[in-house]
C-alpha cells in the first residue's frame, strides 16, 4: 500500500493506494488503486503519536492496519506540519517518506523565475494535471488560496496566478467589520440576498466563479493551446457548478499526482 499525503494550509488530505491493483502504475487513470481517502484539519502543534493514534482508528475504519504500508510520499506547504508527519512514518510506519521538493523528479520543466518559490501542491496538480490531459491544462485548486496553475502540452509549469481563498475571504469580512457574521460558503437561492447573509453567500460563491472565469478567459488569451480546465479542493465543486469556464472537477487530482510521482522515484 501507497501512503500519499498533501498537507495544505488548512486540511490534510490524505490516499490509501493499493500499488497492487492493476492500472495502478504511472499509467493509472484517476484514481487508479485508491482504496480510501481521509480530510484532515491541518494543526502543526500535532504530534507524531497523536497522527499514529488518529490514524490507527481511521485505518482500522477501512479496515486496514500500518503495516499493510510500504511507501509513503508527503507534499507539504507547511512546514512545522512536515516533522510530525515525519515522526510518525519513521517511528510508527517504519517507512521512509519521500517528500516532494528539491532533487525529486516530477518530469516537468518549471518556467517560473524562481522554481523554489513553486508550492509543491502546485507541481503535484501540474503532474496528474499532465498526464489526464496531455493537450494543456489550467488547474484551479480551491484552497485557502484559489491558486490557477497553467500546464502547457510539452508538460511544462508555465506559471500561474494566486488569489486568497474563499474561506479566507469569508473569515476577513467577518473579523474586519463590525456587523457582518461569519456564514457558511454554500450557494444562496439567487444573486440578489434578501438578508446579509445570503448577501454575503451570493458575493463569495457568484464573486468566485466570476473571478475564475474572468482569469482563465486572460489565461486563455496568452497561451497558444486550448487547455483543460479543472478544479479541485475543497470548494472545487461548489464554485464548479457556477462557472462557465471550468469543464472537470476532482478532488482528487493532488493525490493522484502525488502517486504518479511515487511511481517515478520508487
Amino acid at each position: 500500500m501507497l501512503l500519499a499525503i498533501d498537507i495544505g494550509n488548512t486540511n490534510i488530505v490524505i490516499g490509501l493506494y493499493d500499488t497492487g491493483a492493476s492500472g495502478s502504475g504511472s499509467g493509472g487513470g484517476p484514481r487508479a488503486g485508491l482504496k480510501t481517502h481521509w480530510r484532515l484539519e491541518t494543526r502543526p502543534s500535532r504530534t507524531g503519536d497523536e497522527y499514529a493514534a488518529l490514524l490507527s482508528q481511521l485505518f482500522a475504519l477501512a479496515g486496514q492496519v500500518f503495516r499493510d504500508v510500504t511507501a509513503v510520499i508527503v507534499s507539504s506547504v507547511v512546514p512545522p506540519a512536515l516533522s510530525p508527519i515525519e515522526q510518525f512514518c519513521r517511528g510508527h510506519l517504519s517507512r521512509e517518506p519521500l517528500i516532494v521538493g528539491p532533487g525529486i523528479k516530477t518530469g516537468i520543466p518549471i518556467l517560473y523565475e524562481n522554481p523554489h518559490e513553486v508550492g509543491a501542491d502546485r507541481i503535484v496538480n501540474a503532474v496528474a494535471a499532465h498526464a489526464r490531459w496531455p493537450q494543456g491544462a489550467i488547474v484551479v485548486d480551491f484552497g485557502t488560496a484559489t491558486t490557477f496553475d497553467v500546464v502547457t502540452p510539452k508538460g511544462e509549469y508555465a506559471g500561474g496566478v494566486i488569489a486568497p481563498g474563499l474561506t479566507v475571504s469569508a473569515d476577513a469580512l467577518y473579523s474586519r467589520t463590525a456587523k457582518l457574521p461569519r456564514v457558511e460558503i454554500t450557494r444562496p437561492r439567487t444573486v440578489i440576498g434578501k438578508n446579509t447573509v445570503a448577501s454575503i453567500q451570493s458575493g463569495l460563491v457568484f464573486g468566485y466563479a466570476g473571478l475564475v472565469d474572468a482569469l482563465v478567459t486572460r489565461i486563455r488569451g496568452e497561451i497558444a493551446f486550448q487547455p483543460r480546465i479543472v478544479a479541485t479542493g475543497g470548494l472545487a465543486s461548489l464554485v464548479a457548478a457556477e462557472s462557465q469556464t471550468i469543464e472537470e472537477c476532482d478532488d482528487m487530482l493532488t493525490l493522484d499526482g502525488l502517486r504518479l510521482l511515487h511511481d517515478r522515484n520508487r
